[in-house]
């Protein structure tokens, strides 16, 4: 329980809570742990979200696949971690992505319900999500803002970005190149170049001209900002 615990306060939603106040909350709030095996499904495409959910052991694979475009983005996740909850409030609360144990997995989630108690029981808690869900926004609304001024390979920097988070790894891209073009707003030989300019940078690997596999997403963000 105490390894748990300190996974847990590693995580964004948890931090400045002491050890002691974490083990109060979890005394007072019913706190579930699950277990999956490798390769089963623990979160399906336009699932519900209706708990906070962490990775407490093992690894997951987050996938989101385009409905109108062939294209999908697909990465690792190892815990601790949270499972985004940008999406249990607001207008859309269905997850738009596909999760898989891709080893014995565990994951502890707590009901929309006791989080919000949760959260009003003490403001660090409530602070937390708040810092996550405003850094997230405003994240997204820079990026969007710059892309209109960024050249073709500084774009799909953004895009891996923008799809996955601080340590996800395994990060895979599958598309038809005229549906990636169209979502970069790209020309194809200007797609083509940058992707030329991120294998000699040795930032990625292009199986085929179907597959990009990212080798470093903290290398990659670190070439955008240089």
């Amino acid at each position: 329980m105490d390894n748990m615990f300190d996974k847990l306060l590693h995580l964004p939603l948890f931090q400045g809570v002491s050890h002691e106040r974490l083990s109060e909350t979890v005394e007072k709030v019913p706190f579930h742990f699950l277990k999956f095996k490798r390769g089963e499904k623990i979160i399906d495409k336009g699932d519900e979200c209706t708990h906070v959910r962490f990775i407490i052991s093992g690894a997951v694979r987050m996938t989101y696949e385009s409905r109108n475009l062939k294209f999908s983005i697909s990465h690792d996740l190892r815990a601790p971690e949270v499972i985004a909850p940008d999406y249990l409030f607001g207008l859309d609360t269905s997850y738009p992505f596909t999760l898989r144990a891709i080893e014995g997995c565990g994951i502890l989630q707590l009901s929309k319900n006791d989080y919000v108690e949760m959260l009003q029981s003490d403001k660090v808690f409530l602070y937390n999500i708040l810092n996550y869900l405003s850094r997230n926004s405003q994240m997204f609304k820079s990026q969007m803002l710059k892309v209109e001024h960024l050249a073709v390979t500084e774009r799909l920097v953004m895009l891996v970005s923008s799809f996955t988070s601080q340590r996800s790894t395994n990060i895979e891209l599958r598309f038809r190149q005229r549906d990636l073009c169209r979502i970069l707003g790209a020309r194809r030989p200007a797609l083509i170049a940058s992707l030329d300019e991120l294998l000699q940078n040795e930032l990625i690997q292009a199986p085929d001209n179907s597959v990009i596999i990212i080798n470093d997403r903290k290398e990659l963000l670190n070439w955008l900002k240089k």
